[in-house]
């Protein structure tokens, strides 16, 4: 099954590259995952709606649930997992952006992305938390496009950024709720 498994992942990127890839989605894609590099633009967005007193809340828990997504992906699975990047095995399939120097096990763009996103779309009226999903999305899908994750390790960081952004929002909540009530309590 598991060999079931790797063949449906590689040959769903050699699909991608196959019939895809052309030269205007080709500068979409890079510029769209170049914007998850080292989380920078939901660094970005999260510091913004920091200086937000509505948006403070959301802001504070999309930088925790960056760090987490970066320490559980980036540190901890992705070594501990330790699956060769795809351009590396799977015969044929080009990477758009070079060799990276870690690991495929989970995608860190997409469980970033989706760590961040997630809470933006929990505290953001939907105008903006949808916009928010869809670029963690685009952000996703562009490590496959790229050809530098497998399918499956998109769907790990979809999974594992979305798992942390609900943690982090309802401890952050329950957090903010009892430190509400304590401050009720000295009046």
């Amino acid at each position: 099954m598991l060999q079931q498994l790797m063949q449906l992942d590689s040959g769903f990127l050699l699909w991608i590259q196959e019939v895809l890839r052309n030269r205007v989605l080709t500068a979409f894609f890079i510029f769209v995952t170049d914007l998850g590099n080292d989380g920078a633009i939901w660094i970005f967005a999260s510091l913004l709606l920091m200086f937000s007193k509505r948006f403070k809340k959301v802001g504070i828990l999309s930088l925790i649930a960056l760090i987490l997504a970066a320490i559980i992906d980036n540190v901890i699975l992705k070594n501990l997992i330790a699956r060769v990047r795809p351009y590396e095995v799977v015969q044929g399939l080009t990477s758009l952006i070079g060799t990276l120097n870690d690991y495929s096990f989970p995608s860190g763009h997409t469980g970033s992305s989706f760590a961040s996103a997630m809470v933006l779309f929990c505290g953001l009226p939907k105008k903006y938390g949808v916009p928010a999903l869809l670029l963690a999305a685009l952000i996703g899908f562009s490590r496959l496009y790229v050809g530098v994750h497998y399918p499956t390790d998109v769907i790990g960081g979809v999974l594992i950024g979305s798992g942390i952004a609900i943690v982090v929002w309802v401890l952050g909540n329950v957090y903010i709720e009892l430190k509400r009530i304590r401050a009720q309590r000295r009046i």
